[in-house]
């Protein structure tokens, strides 16, 4: 027993280091990707240590992340844009920002009610901990969780190549900003 026990917390230690664990996603940031009831379940999402450890991250990934604010809480976000999109923020004290190198833009789905990048900023690559990949828990929302971006949220460097316009005034403050 004591064999198998020395045996068995390694291994344990270097799935979870290395490829993944499954966490419970509390509250209502990530709706309706996430938790898309009220009824007080949860879902249980495998969070994959792989893409973050070699740091390919994606826009559109949902991502686990160390907050920035509080290093004992685990943030679970949407990437947005990464180092040198151009977003337009959500009440940010800048109406457009350049995601700075080694940073990423965050935000949850569920506009107006989450801790994410409008209130934080730029969100350091580092922090991130993990990608999820599927949900697993409960039975009836077992799913893979596919990297898409909201059609109002696509960085403006990117609109062109998603086949919208922006208006050129709009383009002349985000320079004036840069600046």
């Amino acid at each position: 027993m004591l064999r198998a026990a020395l045996i068995g917390i390694p291994i344990g230690i270097t799935f979870v280091d290395c490829f993944g664990y499954v966490a419970k996603v509390e509250g209502v940031s990530m709706q309706p990707s996430l938790n898309p009831d009220n009824s007080g379940k949860s879902d249980f999402v495998f969070l994959s240590r792989w893409y973050s450890r070699a740091f390919r991250i994606d826009r559109g990934d949902i991502v686990s992340l160390i907050s920035p604010k509080e290093p004992d809480q685990k943030l679970i976000k949407r990437v947005i844009a990464l180092e040198g999109d151009l977003v337009k923020t959500i009440g940010y004290k800048r109406k457009y920002l350049r995601v700075p190198e080694g940073h990423c833009w965050v935000e949850g789905d569920h506009k107006g009610h989450s801790l994410d990048s409008n209130l934080l900023g730029p969100i350091a690559v580092g922090l991130i901990t993990a990608k999820a990949s599927h949900i697993v828990w409960p039975p009836p929302r077992w799913q893979r969780l596919n990297s898409h971006l909201p059609e109002d949220r696509i960085p403006i460097n990117l609109l062109s190549i998603a086949g919208k316009r922006t208006e050129p005034e709009e383009f002349q403050e985000i320079l004036e900003v840069e600046d």
